[in-house]
């Protein structure tokens, strides 16, 4: 697995799937709990109980982004809850049990994200099980690569909105409820750099990247005074499940175009989620963070 660290090694392009991906057909596997080293090997995320008693509820939490936050939350302490499809049951199940294997909870929830009712029911389906909520973490989404607007339907259009920013108002709209009750109370929103560089074929998932940046500080400002702290990731490209049934051959083989010559691991995200949910990000509220790979952002 080292190499898939080393500059210019690219992902096999020829291993598409159907959406919404499944984490355990990739080859290599993404890193959930490895981070690269000096040397272009790996090292185990070193814990530090920075979550120890906390409870997170994670979107997406089945592969990729969202089970590599998961498992880093389960080494520092937490409790997880997490919500996925019911394509992605073997994916959810595997993240369950290696939760369990470090030791903490975690609380497997199926649900569509792009129905209100749904989201609330994956909020109150998580407190009950965990007994509260300290941490929300919006990280699913949806995206297909359309090459001009004519291509971009009005269904996809609908769908990837219902998904990637309705699901984050609703489940934030009914965790607060829940946060409010807890001190240190954390959301943290999942953007993207496309907001930031306009990728073109993908006009509805960049559209909707921009509308969490701005969901997320305008969040923040009603928030901040019940001491509640909202932030937002924006990562760059990340081999993930998603990226291999939505992107094709082309898109694939390009994805090692950030200035540091590789994509990122989701554990190189995740480790940004445990930053925004601790103690360590107290002063931070309304922000952006942008693990990218070193790609130049006004953000």
């Amino acid at each position: 697995m080292s190499t898939q660290y080393q500059k210019g090694h690219l992902p096999d392009p020829n291993q598409e799937q159907q959406p919404p991906g499944a984490q355990h057909q990739m080859d290599p596997a993404p890193a959930s709990t490895k981070l690269p080293t000096e040397d272009s090997g790996y090292q185990t995320y070193r814990a530090a109980g920075k979550l120890e008693h906390k409870r997170a509820l994670i979107t997406g939490g089945d592969s990729g982004i969202g089970r590599a936050t998961a498992l880093l939350y389960a080494m520092e302490g937490a409790d997880v809850a997490i919500v996925y499809l019911p394509e992605e049951e073997k994916d959810a199940q595997d993240t369950r049990k290696q939760v369990e294997g470090k030791g903490r909870k975690c609380v497997c929830i199926q649900a569509d994200l792009s129905k209100g009712e749904e989201c609330r029911r994956a909020v109150d389906e998580a407190v009950k099980a965990l007994g509260g909520l300290e941490i929300l973490v919006n990280n699913a989404a949806y995206q297909m690569v359309q090459n001009s607007i004519d291509e971009l339907s009005e269904e996809q259009w609908d769908h990837t909105f219902k998904v990637n920013i309705y699901g984050y108002y609703h489940m934030a709209k009914y965790a607060l409820p829940h946060l409010r009750r807890t001190k240190g109370a954390t959301i943290i929103n999942m953007a993207s750099v496309n907001h930031y560089i306009g990728r073109s074929d993908l006009l509805d998932y960049t559209s909707t990247k921009g509308a969490i940046v701005a969901f997320t500080r305008g969040l923040s400002n009603q928030v901040v005074g019940d001491g509640i702290r909202v932030n937002a990731i924006a990562p760059g490209p990340v081999w993930t499940p998603l990226v291999v049934a939505t992107m094709g051959k082309e898109n694939l083989s390009q994805f090692n175009a950030t200035p540091m010559g590789r994509p990122g691991q989701p554990s190189e995200i995740a480790t940004c989620c445990v930053f925004l949910a601790s103690q360590d990000s107290s002063f931070i509220s309304g922000q952006t963070l942008h693990p990218n790979g070193g790609t130049m952002v006004n953000g």
